[in-house]
């Protein structure tokens, strides 16, 4: 469960110590933000402590998490010209801090359990960094990416390699499987998904670690999970907006993850069970499905309901489906 720590009173006691960026950057407190859903939920895997904007700060752009509004780019990328001035970026200095959190996290870690990282697909990195923030139409980024084709080519260029290389990073230092977080990409249509995106995530994906599980994941993307499935990975996120049964006879053989609404455990506890059992009997089953929710969970979240969620999936599925 992605920003599993955030809702927790651990997480929360650390943050009252480190700004975000500041936790984010310090390897230590980092590794333990990341063990803490492992050890007080009993989830089968470790994701870790991290953003998916971190490989953006090298860039020069002005990056910054704004208490109460999330991340800020104070120089965004608005021109063809923005686009060629951005320096080359060592990802290994860049972002070294983070390697280092994989190596001490799956240190601390039990051998059973798996350690994932994750990175931001070029397709929602650039968005940030064009938009200068979060965005409801992704007007700025849509309208860079048709009037300004040799630019946003060039910008997907870099950030396929540098996402690339951020993930391998990972792999080197410990991570046993990566997921490329595409969150803004529901926003296209699928034609312009696979003209404008497909080339450029399938690129990040060409150039990992073979062998490396890799989970392709995005938000609102029903429509374009052929054409995701066509751009790489191991396994497809599904968001709660898709039924798993539905999906996987649209995609055939492949891997699926989720896909729990994560307001739905907020609900009463027969309300967690049922639905857990009902993703569950969808799923029927069938090799390949990893119970998690469909998007990152909600801050307010009741950390008991969370606990719920893992003891009644392991009771169900006999532990055979990770969460």
């Amino acid at each position: 469960m992605r920003q599993a720590g955030r809702y927790m009173p651990e997480y929360r006691a650390m943050r009252s110590r480190h700004g975000f960026l500041e936790l984010c950057k310090n390897p230590q407190a980092a590794a333990e933000v990341t063990l803490q859903p492992v050890e007080r939920l009993g989830v089968d895997a470790a994701i870790l402590f991290a953003d998916i904007l971190l490989v953006l700060e090298p860039l020069g752009v002005g990056l910054e998490f704004v208490e109460g509004e999330g991340p800020r780019i104070s120089r965004p990328i608005r021109s063809a010209a923005d686009v060629a001035a951005l320096p080359t970026v060592d990802v290994g200095e860049a972002v070294g801090v983070v390697f280092e959190t994989v190596r001490l996290a799956r240190k601390a870690l039990a051998e059973g359990v798996p350690l994932i990282g994750f990175a931001g697909a070029p397709f929602t990195l650039a968005s940030y960094l064009i938009e200068g923030g979060p965005s409801r139409e992704f007007l700025l980024t849509k309208r860079f990416m048709r009037t300004e084709r040799r630019a946003w080519e060039a910008l997907m260029s870099r950030l396929s390699a540098i996402v690339a290389e951020y993930l391998n990073g990972q792999i080197a230092a410990g991570a046993q499987a990566v997921q490329l977080f595409d969150s803004w990409v529901g926003t296209l249509s699928p034609s312009d998904y696979r003209e404008f995106v497909q080339p450029w995530s399938r690129e990040s994906i060409r150039r990992l670690t073979p062998g490396t599980p890799v989970i392709h994941f995005g938000v609102g993307t029903a429509g374009l999970l052929p054409s995701m499935k066509e751009a790489g990975g191991d396994v497809l996120g599904l968001d709660w907006r898709v039924e798993l049964d539905t999906a996987w006879k649209r995609l055939g053989d492949i891997a699926v993850q989720g896909n729990m609404d994560p307001v739905a455990l907020f609900g009463d506890t027969l309300g967690i069970r049922r639905e857990a059992q009902r993703i569950l009997e969808q799923a029927a089953g069938r090799p390949g499905h990893i119970f998690n929710l469909g998007h990152g969970i909600l801050p307010e979240t009741p950390v008991g309901h969370v606990r719920l969620l893992v003891d009644t999936v392991h009771e169900l599925a006999g532990k055979t489906t990770p969460l």
